[in-house]
């Protein structure tokens, strides 16, 4: 048999079932068993009232901004189940990450700007210096980072935040956790602060100590690190770039035979 460099490693996958394959595919092409434990279920918002408000508004941004291929997936599809069809002309499209920005070109909108790096500190960054007055709409999760409405506001932007999706925690993630932790772990993927705030959750209800012991933290980013050091469980490595092949990467790079 070839010899791989993740030959047998078992990695916790923690995306949610829609996400998990092309980070489990990845890794089982370098010869890894992804154990997928989903931590992260999306969901619609509690209301649409405020997305179908600037959907019906949307004319009057300048600016529209998604953080993440849901946000494009849910604010798409609530766009057509109103029956707008493409964005108003002179409507700007800001996307933070490459997979946020091809999942908005494939939806058929016109991307200006994608930030250097996939954190919202470079969106804003590029984006701070021409935003002054203008209004902009920011489509994202429930329950996020304040960061980037405060920091545009804080440069003169008028910026309205609606949820696009939430996230939520799979009921059968205690036990599913419970299971793949018994048999063994070498390293858990995180691809955002809601799979590590989740699989916290997830260790508490199945009884099991976190950070989950002798098992090594890999972050896909900053901010996800900052999450992972916040409850004790420093990652052992960052991918760089921030995103899925990046991810892969690193884990090759902490636990290559």
């Amino acid at each position: 048999m070839t010899s791989m460099p993740l030959n047998d490693r078992r990695i916790l996958v923690t995306r949610g079932i829609a996400q998990a394959a092309k980070l489990s595919d990845g890794l089982r092409a370098l010869g890894a068993i992804p154990v997928e434990v989903p931590v992260i279920e999306i969901r619609p918002p509690d209301s649409y009232e405020p997305l179908d408000s600037a959907l019906r508004n949307l004319s009057s941004y300048d600016w529209l901004i998604f953080t993440s291929t849901n946000s494009v997936h849910f604010f798409g599809e609530r766009a057509a189940s109103l029956g707008i069809v493409a964005p108003p002309t002179g409507l700007q499209v800001a996307a933070v990450g490459a997979a946020t920005a091809q999942a908005a070109r494939d939806s058929g909108m016109t991307v200006d700007l994608v930030p250097e790096t996939y954190v919202a500190e470079s969106l804003v960054a590029a984006l701070q210096n021409q935003i002054a007055g203008k209004r902009v709409l920011l489509a994202r999760v429930a329950v996020a980072r304040d960061v980037i409405p405060d920091a545009l506001r804080a440069s003169g932007a008028i910026v309205d935040v609606v949820d696009a999706y939430k996230n939520v925690m799979p009921e059968t993630a205690p036990q599913q956790l419970r299971h793949a932790y018994a048999r063994g772990l070498d390293a858990a993927t995180f691809t955002s602060s809601s799979s590590v705030t989740h699989l916290a959750h997830a260790a508490k209800a199945a009884a099991l100590a976190f950070p989950l012991k002798d098992v090594r933290a890999i972050s896909i980013g900053p901010i996800t690190t900052q999450t992972l050091r916040a409850l004790g469980w420093p990652p052992v490595a960052e991918a760089d770039p921030h995103d899925i092949p990046g991810l892969i990467a690193a884990v090759t790079r902490v636990l290559g035979r």
